[in-house]
């Protein structure tokens, strides 16, 4: 008989956590396997093999009744940058969630989805490509060092008790027409630089009616380089990690082949769909994740390149069904 896993999935309805699920139960590999969904405020239509359970990791109970039974973890949830929610989200949930699987008799994996917010991004200058021995270098805001603060965590897990971990260290993650939405000079931009406020909203205003593009130019003049990675590409390597041995105790940079190149983006819808574009002086630095190590020890292989990521966030049509939503900025 089949032995039955379950897996938990914190923060399970947002981007990286509806598209995990779906990939996942469909996946015959792991049709032996259970997801126990822990939903704080929004909610997952109901479907076999789909367990639910409402509460917040901040709350020691809720997590000890989320861990019963479970063999694997996926830690999602988070929040950006709110003082007064992040510590007892980020870091004292996630306390919860390790004390329980080091507790568990039926503990086998913890996987956490990291960030390069954790290395400061595009921040700070990075001369050479970041691999995953670069030293945390959290920028300003609450954010950043909580993400520095998860990694941490999990590093010493493995010291003190030989947990089982894996941190897959994503920059920033992009789906449906996210990445159209991050170029916008309009209120609707997803993320940041707010490109409006910095060429002022007059002549915001003028860029979205002409649909301008804007080339983020970096503090040596040039356009930046910056990290990004698309949600499926993600979910592909959380599905490669799971009960790997090469996976343990690893971290492992998630992201596409080559930065995305703020000229390039600017060049190719100038010439596929004719959109004017503008460069927009910033004071950020290009940066470029290596992800040699996550192909080499997982064999996973990131699909999406800067024409694809382009070419699927301008296709993309909504359905009346799916509106465009901002849980967080960026």
């Amino acid at each position: 008989m089949t032995e039955t896993k379950r897996i938990l999935v914190t923060g399970a309805t947002g981007k990286v956590g509806r598209a995990f699920i779906r990939r996942f139960l469909a996946d015959p590999r792991f049709e032996s396997f259970k997801v126990r969904a822990l939903l704080h405020n929004r909610k997952l239509p109901e479907q076999e093999r789909l367990e639910m359970l409402h509460g917040s990791i901040r709350d020691v109970e809720t997590v000890n009744a989320a861990m019963d039974g479970v063999t694997h973890v996926l830690h999602l949830a988070t929040v950006k940058e709110t003082p007064t929610e992040i510590m007892d989200v980020a870091i004292k949930g996630m306390f919860w969630l390790l004390e329980a699987c080091r507790n568990s008799p039926t503990f086998q994996q913890f996987i956490l989805i990291g960030g390069d917010a954790a290395l400061g991004h595009f921040v700070y200058p990075h001369p050479i490509p970041v691999t995953e021995t670069q030293r945390h270098t959290a920028y300003a805001g609450c954010y950043a060092l909580s993400k520095v603060l998860e990694e941490v965590m999990l590093e010493q897990y493995y010291i003190q008790y030989n947990l089982n971990g894996c941190n897959l260290r994503a920059p920033w993650i992009m789906e449906k027409d996210d990445f159209k939405y991050q170029l916008s000079f309009g209120e609707d931009v997803f993320g940041g630089p707010r490109w409006r406020d910095l060429v002022g909203h007059a002549k915001a205003d003028e860029y979205v009616k002409t649909q301008t593009i804007p080339v983020m130019i970096g503090a040596d003049g040039r356009p930046v380089k910056r990290n990004f990675v698309h949600v499926e590409d993600l979910v592909t390597a959380i599905l490669c990690a799971i009960d790997s041995p090469a996976a343990r105790q690893q971290t492992f940079n998630i992201c596409m082949d080559e930065p995305v190149d703020y000229g390039a983006v600017g060049q190719y819808l100038a010439q596929t769909r004719g959109l004017p574009t503008v460069e927009v002086q910033t004071p950020y630095y290009s940066t470029w994740l290596d992800n040699a190590k996550a192909k080499f020890l997982l064999d996973w292989r990131p699909e999406y390149d800067l024409k694809k990521m382009i070419d699927s966030a301008w296709d993309y049509q909504r359905a009346p069904d799916d509106p465009r939503i901002i849980w967080y900025p960026g």
